[in-house]
Parts: C-alpha cells; sequence; structure tokens
C-alpha cells in the first residue's frame, strides 16, 4: 500500500459521492468574453476530469447582479447564452468521467479590473472597499433582498443544467465575506452586528434560499477564508468559540462541506494545536471540510500575483497525507499545480511526485 492510497479513498458522504479526495481549486482564469464560457473553457476542466481529479470547481462564476463583477471576462451563471456555455462544460467533464460544480460568486466592492466599469456602482455591506476607504454603495434593503434571490436563482440553475453540487463564495473579501468581517461591515440593523454570529445572517439567508431552490438533497459546500484579499492578517474568528459561533450558523442553515481557504494548508489555526482551518471546521460542525493552501508548492498563491513562479514541493505531500492519514479533513483542493499540470493527479497516484512541474507566471495566460 503506497502512502499516497489515502488521497484515493472513495468520498462518500449523504449527498456526493466522489472516486477520490482530490478536489480541483477554484481559479479566476478571465477567458470568457463578455461572461459567456466557450469550447476551450470546457477543454481546460475536460482534461482535468479525464486526468481522474474527483471534484472541479469551477471559476468563480457571477451571480445575476449589475455590480457582481469587476471584470467582463469572468463568467455569468444567468443568461441564456452563458448557461449555454455552461452546459457545455458541464457534458465535456460528465463525459470524462469527473463531477464539477460551480462557484457562485458575488465579487462586493473591489478595484476595477483594466479600463472597464459595470454598469451600476459596486455594493457592499456598508460601502467600503477596505477598512479605512469609502467606495461603491451600501446596500439597501431591496438589494440584499434581491442579491439573496440572484444566490437562490444561480444555484437553480446550476442544478438545471446537471452540475453535481454548487459551492457559494464567502471568502476572501468578497461580498458575503464583507457581511463577515466587523471591519467592513458596519451597519447598524439585522444585517450588521457586534459579533461573527450576529454578522452571519446575510450568509445564513443566502444558504436558506439557496437551500429551498434545490431541495435537500442537493450538495452545498461553502468556501471561507480567515484572511481578505484587503488584509492578508485578518482573523474572522481569534479562537474556537468565536469559530463556532461562525460556522454551527452556516452549518444549521444547510451547509453540507466547508471548504476551508488558507495559505498554507500545514499552518495551525490556533496556538496549542495542529489542526488546521478545515480541522477545526470539521471538529466544530462534525461535517466534511476541505483543506486548501499551497499543495506542492514552495511558495503562496500571493506570489502568484507579484509574478512569481513556485517550484514543487516533495515536503508538503508529506504533511498532507500525514493529515489526512489522520483524518483531520476529507478532501484537498489543489489550485496552481493543477494549472500548470492537468496530469498532476495520475503522477500523484503513480508516485511520480518528481515529474512534478514547476508553476510559471505564464501559465495564467493561456488555458491548457
Amino acid at each position: 500500500m503506497n502512502q499516497s492510497d489515502v488521497l484515493f479513498k472513495k468520498f462518500n458522504s449523504s449527498k456526493l459521492d466522489l472516486k477520490n479526495r482530490i478536489v480541483m481549486a477554484p481559479m479566476t482564469r478571465f477567458f470568457s468574453a463578455n461572461g459567456v464560457p466557450t469550447t476551450e473553457v470546457a477543454e481546460y476542466y475536460a482534461r482535468r476530469a479525464r486526468a481522474d481529479v474527483g471534484l472541479i470547481i469551477t471559476e468563480g462564476t457571477v451571480i445575476n447582479r449589475a455590480s457582481a463583477s469587476n471584470d467582463p471576462n469572468v463568467p455569468h451563471i444567468y443568461g441564456e447564452e452563458s448557461l449555454e456555455g455552461w452546459k457545455q462544460v458541464v457534458n465535456r467533464v460528465h463525459e470524462e468521467g469527473g463531477k464539477i460544480a460551480p462557484q457562485l460568486w458575488h465579487m462586493g466592492i473591489v478595484p476595477y479590473m483594466k479600463n472597464w466599469r459595470p454598469s451600476v456602482p459596486m455594493e457592499g455591506p456598508s460601502g467600503y472597499i477596505n477598512p479605512e476607504q469609502k467606495s461603491g454603495i451600501q446596500m439597501t434593503e431591496e438589494d440584499i433582498q434581491k442579491t439573496i434571490s440572484a444566490y437562490a436563482e444561480a444555484a437553480l440553475n446550476s442544478k438545471n443544467l446537471g452540475f453535481d453540487a454548487v459551492e457559494i463564495h464567502g471568502a476572501h473579501g468578497y461580498l458575503i465575506d464583507q457581511f463577515f468581517w466587523e471591519k467592513m461591515n458596519k451597519r447598524t440593523d439585522h444585517w450588521g452586528g457586534k459579533n461573527i454570529g450576529e454578522r452571519t445572517h446575510f450568509a445564513i439567508a443566502v444558504i436558506k434560499a439557496i437551500r429551498k431552490a434545490v431541495g435537500e438533497d442537493f450538495p452545498l459546500i461553502i468556501r471561507l477564508s480567515q484572511w481578505k484579499q484587503q488584509d492578508y492578517t485578518a482573523k474572522i474568528a481569534t479562537n474556537p468559540k468565536e469559530m463556532e459561533e461562525w460556522l454551527l450558523p452556516l452549518s444549521e442553515a444547510g451547509i453540507d462541506i466547508f471548504h476551508c481557504s488558507q495559505r498554507r494548508f500545514w499552518e495551525p489555526e490556533f496556538e496549542g494545536s495542529d489542526l488546521n482551518f478545515a480541522g477545526w471546521a470539521k471538529k466544530i460542525t462534525h461535517k466534511p471540510s476541505i483543506s486548501v493552501g499551497s499543495v506542492a508548492l514552495t511558495s503562496d498563491f500571493l506570489g502568484t500575483f507579484k509574478g512569481e513562479s513556485s517550484q514543487p514541493n516533495a515536503g508538503s505531500i508529506e504533511q498532507l497525507l500525514n493529515k489526512m492519514q489522520k483524518n483531520e479533513f476529507d478532501l484537498i483542493a489543489v489550485g496552481r499545480a493543477l494549472l500548470a499540470d492537468p496530469e498532476w493527479v495520475i503522477k500523484v497516484k503513480n508516485n511520480n511526485i518528481h515529474d512534478f512541474k514547476d508553476f510559471k507566471k505564464e501559465y495564467l495566460k493561456t488555458l491548457f
């Protein structure tokens, strides 16, 4: 028995069955002109499915709100053309024996990309683009209700297209995460609050609306993070008690799997325990969790934004296998390593770790 066999055990939960424990992490690619996924996008995902990725989580795909996106080349999960594009993606992945979930996305208030602007100002809980600066608009009650409905519509669209699950993007300083974070959510109504439990109300409303739209048996994942694009050192939960106040309401609202984003998956979340974020999520909620963060690479993804390359890191694979053998979390999401090499999963399975490819910044400029 190879040590890596733990990655290739089947995953069976009450709502989702996978052939192994490896997930393709969502990575924004900017190759869907006017929000429409192309044949090239479909083949990009199909290659990973053919090479034995257990579950593909797509790049973020934006819901039907005019201000939900900061770039016209990010895909939509609404509109006839975009949905036809996603249907092609789903069909190709299924033809290759894979499973796939879209990541439902509203960016909130973030910097614009290139020279493009949406037709209306970007929207957020309190009108902040970062903790010190206002931009865009504070969402009205009507804005909030329409956004919740747009999430539910996107989830139902996804189910009708044949996706195997959906993931809500609630991480990295985007809209839902802006409601979680006290430095960006300064509201004094039902959607604000002095503690994290109160600031989960928007996410809970989104989850419940999605659950009502798709039914009880459709798998629902949420991606969460402590760090934010506005502050890499931010902490929503500074201790296990606060993490309970954050995660348990989301679990009770209908989340089936917690996808816990870290810059480096091997780092403990709290002092005094070796558990990482995904480990704590599983311990607190008793539900499956996905870990992610710099798997098999020497540097974290922040270097990617600076144009840096990254080399394979066999040591992180050993740390990963050790944690999974301890059953600390259930699934591992892999991003840049799979972007660089569609055959990455097969190489792990065959113990060809020395054949791993470097991640190069040039890979961001093309789909392959």
